[in-house]
């Protein structure tokens, strides 16, 4: 018995997709930030989740590689962005990433989070946000 991937014609217009998101979820990797003396030089974890909207031909309609939106660009942009410099404030990093991937073809709305796992042993974390909606 031979199945097919795709049941053209037989999904309702009700149900087709509205939205098409691709996301980098809890990417955690070193950072020099922060202000205070004691975090100045000194590498912390931090953890950045991206989720980006995309316009419906920005969304492969196929199973072709050279029509995806590549998320391992985003990662390693990010690690780009932050390698070899420090930054004071998590806004800075966060505005930064949302800069660069704002500027990428076929992005139709975008969230980022940036959060430091590691400064209360009593939170989740501490962050920041910044979203187009």
């Amino acid at each position: 018995m031979t199945f097919t991937t795709t049941l053209e014609g037989m999904v309702p217009a009700a149900l087709s997709p509205k939205t098409r998101k691709i996301i980098l979820r809890d990417f955690d990797f070193p950072c020099d930030i922060g202000f205070h003396d004691f975090e100045i030089g000194t590498p912390q974890r931090l953890r950045v989740n991206i989720e980006v909207w995309l316009e419906k031909r920005a969304f492969p309609e196929c199973d072709s590689v050279d029509q995806a939106w590549d998320y391992d660009w985003l990662r390693t942009a990010v690690l780009e962005l932050s390698s070899g410099r420090r930054f004071n404030l998590q806004e800075t990093v966060a505005r930064e990433i949302y800069d660069l991937v704002a500027g990428r073809d076929g992005v139709a709305a975008l969230s980022v989070s940036t959060c430091k796992p590691d400064i209360y042993p009593d939170c989740a974390g501490v962050g920041v946000y910044l979203a187009s909606f």
